[in-house]
């Protein structure tokens, strides 16, 4: 069996290339997620490398990795980071657009994970959404909303852009181009 990893950077430059990371600051304040992660690709054992060392300090030495497979093409159930072992385990009633770190010295950290094709200002106002502290939004949540906000975003641009080709004609209460016709101003009788 062949499988092809969808990779929106390659192996070299992804382990080369800081982890895009936002954490939550550190507070009394527990909420359902620590952070953000947005990798560069679908290749967990180029990507975990990065965030594990980008951890290492501020976590401690990370030593395990949970993830769903609907999310990753292939995971390998070792990883190589900095001269340690990060043991990789996959659940499939784990969120997909979550991972789970654990350390042995300091304990879990639950981490969004921004999918590769994200557009920027999504990843953006993913990462912050995931770093407010005592947030009470999982990673189903906060995917959920901002796929909501897309979809504005996305329809607002194509009014603008209908607006654009039309030639800016008058709309109808409704949304639809009048045709040329014109609402009448009041105390406007036509004459």
């Amino acid at each position: 069996m062949t499988t092809t990893l969808d990779r929106t950077a390659p192996r070299d430059l992804a382990a080369e290339l800081p982890a895009r990371l936002s954490l939550t600051p550190k507070t009394t304040l527990a909420g359902q997620l620590d952070g953000a992660w947005w990798p560069r690709s679908r290749d967990l054992e180029a990507e975990l490398p990065p965030l594990a060392a980008a951890l290492d300090d501020t976590w401690g030495r990370i030593t395990r990795v949970t993830v769903n497979p609907a999310r990753w093409p292939v995971i390998a159930r070792k990883v190589s980071v900095a001269g340690h072992i990060v043991h990789v385990g996959w659940f499939t009633e784990q969120h997909s657009d979550k991972l789970i770190l654990l350390s042995y010295t300091t304990g879990r950290w639950d981490l969004l994970v921004i999918p590769p094709e994200t557009e920027p200002g999504a990843a953006a106002r993913l990462m912050a959404a995931a770093a407010v502290p005592g947030s009470v939004l999982t990673a189903g949540a906060l995917m959920a909303d901002e796929a909501t906000i897309g979809r504005g975003i996305r329809d607002a641009r194509r009014r603008e852009a209908d607006w654009e080709t039309e030639g800016g004609a008058c709309m109808s209460p409704f949304g639809y181009p009048m045709g040329g016709r014109t609402l009448p101003l009041p105390g406007n009788t036509g004459r």
